[in-house]
């Protein structure tokens, strides 16, 4: 006969009821939790800017912007990587710059969902954030394979780091209301 656990075993509580005082009786706060939230709204800051800043190129050639940056920054426009960066420029149109500012707001909305909810130390936001974070590794480590560069290896390593803290910051919340004999 396989053994089911109760309803209450299973559930899992959205806030923390765990408090941690100093000595003075305050609240104390997990700053490694204040880090990944900070990061989190820092990654919101900066898709809400790519999303803003493909909404100001709609009805424009940016192809043309990006050449006149291009020889402005007196970069080779006939070199690989410009040549390639120009062409595919070329490719966008007000569609595809609709569908990259609303894919980068979603994004920057999540992100935002997850700072927030780290900032106030829910469970959900761990949870969340652990789920989200996981899900893109399997994408980084294609990139990684792909090609390898320093920027690539930090955000992957940084990303790692995030994910082993809060799978084992979770892990020991659990452990920590087994202890107390609460329902997990």
């Amino acid at each position: 006969m396989v053994e089911t656990q109760s309803e209450s075993e299973l559930n899992v509580p959205l806030t923390r009821n765990l408090t941690r005082k100093t000595k003075s009786g305050q609240k104390k706060k997990n700053r490694w939790l204040e880090l990944i939230a900070a990061y989190k709204l820092l990654q919101a800051t900066l898709l809400v800017s790519v999303g803003v800043g493909a909404l100001r190129l709609l009805h424009k050639d940016v192809a043309d912007i990006l050449t006149r940056l291009a020889q402005a920054l007196q970069f080779d426009t006939e070199g690989r990587l410009v040549s390639f960066l120009l062409d595919q420029a070329a490719l966008l149109n007000d569609h595809r710059l609709r569908q990259i500012s609303v894919f980068m707001f979603c994004c920057a909305t999540l992100a935002v969902l997850e700072g927030i909810g780290l900032m106030y130390e829910r469970v959900w936001a761990e949870y969340l954030t652990a789920i989200i974070t996981a899900s893109f590794l399997p994408l980084e480590i294609f990139e990684l394979a792909h090609r390898v560069t320093p920027i690539r290896i930090g955000l992957f390593v940084a990303n790692l780091a995030v994910l082993a803290y809060l799978v084992g910051h979770l892990v020991r919340h659990r452990a920590q209301l087994r202890a107390q004999g609460r329902p997990i």
